[in-house]
């Protein structure tokens, strides 16, 4: 725990200036950055080599942020991510108070709650949601665990999380499931 409370604090002083990270997650590693810092977001839309119309996702640590940021959460969401038995992400209508730069042209945004520790602490540090993309150029595989990540994206991040690099095992990446504000249901990615 001393070494997650370290990295968190390290992670946090980078982002808390405008940087961005590169860091595990309860799914595959990620790049993130400040929620609401539109030019930190830009920097990972550069560094991916991606189109600003593809948007990104958000990590937040619970109810509480979840509801700050979307106006109405359907019903149907709570009982998904109750009955989940692996990491989801929810692609929810009309969020606020993130970056323009991450919102859908169709007024959507993507947000998954973490139970990962550094994740979790990180974002409780930050008390804003967290940016997640994959750690890839884009075109390219997400990789599925850190020795597969590209040497661009670790040499092109503001600091790279000394957590769980060791590990071999594929990650997967998470469920990803549409929800409108009228409750259709579009599975997008299980």
């Amino acid at each position: 725990m001393e070494d997650i409370q370290k990295e968190v604090h390290k992670a946090f002083e980078v982002i808390k200036n405008g940087g961005i990270i590169l860091y595990p997650t309860d799914t595959i590693w990620g790049i993130g950055c400040d929620a609401t810092n539109s030019e930190a977001i830009k920097k990972i839309y550069q560094l991916k080599q991606r189109a600003e119309s593809k948007s990104m996702i958000v990590l937040v640590n619970g109810d509480r942020l979840l509801h700050r940021v979307f106006h109405n959460i359907p019903e149907v969401a709570w009982e998904i991510l109750e009955f989940s038995d692996k990491p989801t992400t929810l692609i929810l209508d009309n969020p606020k108070l993130v970056a323009p730069e991450i919102i859908s042209a169709d007024q959507s945004l993507g947000v998954r709650i973490v139970k990962d520790p550094f994740c979790f602490n990180l974002i409780e540090r930050m008390k804003t949601p967290l940016v997640s993309t994959s750690a890839n150029i884009s075109g390219y595989p997400s990789p599925q665990n850190f020795m597969d990540i590209d040497l661009r994206i670790i040499e092109g991040v503001d600091y790279v999380v000394n957590l769980k690099q060791q590990e071999t095992k594929p990650n997967k990446p998470s469920t990803i499931i549409k929800l409108k504000e009228n409750a259709q249901v579009t599975i997008i990615r299980k």
